[in-house]
């Protein structure tokens, strides 16, 4: 009798070891897949930052190659959380998670040496780690995987066998349309500090803990011409309403809407709000853009990094009042004639509870 129990002592600790590395497994591979596909942009960022860093230019030269990746990247991790968690296709699951996992862990102590990318970007901007973080947990989710490997057979299914197609193609659908839904416009869940309801000067003080930075490091306002009412200080308190056009690049932006932004342009000298477009691009840029566009709003220089941190979307749209971030909109979900029906402190999108696709509600 001791010895039995002795035995089934140790097969219950066997079967929570399993239990306990499946889950931690199947849970970092759906959170890290989830914070991609809310924001596939983030990702294709993070990709250009790791093709610049290995001198790869001839990928460079394919500009939607980044978000491709991004989006395939995102769907398997998450797809592959899904199926280690459902226990579905255990083999392959399991091959393909090891294959991604001996891909990424080289590739992070690579990061981690050389530092050549300050931030591997396997969270998003929903978690940072450092590089030896990065390279640490891919070390340990390496000997998890392992030891599934080794006990693939004791995971038990969650699901009958017989309908493991509909979780394993639910996931894929899902996951493709909340990846389309976020590029279309912004990510609905949005990690970064520039988020809807961020008050920007309180974000950019700096923390009483000295080993700590301030949540925004830089938001600096440059004017293109000598305009004294464009300036870092004089946006962040302004108590009306302020539409800055977003546009790291305007070589690159999509013009496809623009006579809805000059609109917008004409509803803000209509009720004395300030309109601005903020980008990195120079002179012949400008030029160009107030060529194609008929555009009559003033411009500002931000740096790039800060432009694609803030939105997305290229172009962008942010509404500031009194310096906190009120609304922010891809340039296909822009507020339209028909929300635009008044001034905008009587409308819903300057309410916190409003979100972008509600627009035409």
């Amino acid at each position: 009798m001791p010895q039995d129990n002795h035995h089934y002592t140790l097969h219950v600790l066997k079967y929570f070891l399993i239990l306990v590395c499946r889950l931690a497994v199947s849970a970092t591979f759906v959170f890290s897949g989830f914070v991609k596909l809310v924001d596939p942009y983030g990702t294709a960022y993070k990709i250009h930052d790791y093709l610049v860093a290995m001198d790869l230019p001839w990928l460079l030269d394919r500009p939607l190659l980044p978000i491709v990746l991004s989006v395939l990247q995102a769907v398997l991790e998450f797809c592959l959380g899904v199926c280690l968690f459902f226990s579905i296709r255990r083999r392959t699951t399991l091959t393909l998670m090891i294959a991604m996992l001996l891909i990424y862990t080289p590739l992070t102590l690579w990061l981690a040496i050389s530092d050549a990318v300050t931030d591997c970007g396997c969270f998003g901007d929903a978690l940072h780690l450092t590089n030896w973080q990065t390279f640490g947990k891919n070390m340990l989710l390496l000997v998890l995987l392992a030891i599934l490997w080794w006990q693939r057979k004791q995971l038990t299914r969650f699901i009958p066998e017989s309908v493991q197609w509909v979780i394993s193609l639910s996931a894929i659908l899902a996951s493709l349309f909340l990846a389309g839904f976020c590029i279309y416009g912004e990510p609905v869940i949005d990690f970064r500090p520039f988020h809807v309801g961020q008050h920007i000067p309180t974000a950019m003080q700096w923390p009483e803990d000295p080993a700590q930075t301030p949540e925004i490091l830089d938001f600096s306002i440059e004017a293109y011409t000598e305009d004294a009412g464009i300036n870092t200080d004089a946006i962040l308190a302004d108590t009306s309403y302020t539409f800055l056009l977003i546009s790291p690049y305007l070589e690159q932006a999509d013009d496809s809407n623009i006579e809805h932004i000059n609109a917008l342009c004409d509803y803000a000298q209509e009720y004395g709000y300030r309109f601005l477009c903020l980008t990195a691009s120079g002179d012949s840029a400008i030029h160009r853009w107030q060529d194609l566009t008929g555009a009559e709003y003033p411009f500002a220089f931000m740096d790039e990094l800060t432009l694609k941190t803030i939105a997305r979307s290229n172009p962008a749209l942010l509404l500031l009042h009194n310096g906190t971030i009120v609304g922010k909109w891809s340039h296909h979900t822009m507020p339209n004639e028909n929300t635009l029906t008044g001034p905008l402190h009587t409308l819903p999108i300057t309410r916190p509870s409003y979100r972008w696709w509600q627009k035409n509600s």
